[in-house]
């Protein structure tokens, strides 16, 4: 794993130092982590949405879809 050196106002060293305290974080790079994390599956959601809206006109579905899709669903999955 690789090592990153990172400057913070002491504001944001103490919000950190409060966040790691107060959800049980083992320490500050673990709440770090989570805070990439959380942001590139953000990035990821965006580029889906962007991707949806550029891909041309939506089309209209109705309750006889939704069934189809359900009788698909129920089609491909194991029997439990």
């Amino acid at each position: 794993m690789a090592t990153m050196n990172i400057s913070l106002p002491d504001a944001l060293k103490d919000f950190v130092e409060a966040q790691v305290t107060e959800r049980g974080y083992s320490n500050s790079s673990e709440f770090v982590r989570e805070l990439i994390r959380h942001e590139q599956s953000r990035e990821q959601l965006r580029s889906l949405v962007i991707d949806g809206m550029t891909s041309g006109p939506g089309s209209v579905v109705d309750q006889a879809y939704f069934d189809r899709l359900r009788d698909r669903a129920h089609a491909d999955a194991p029997d439990a």
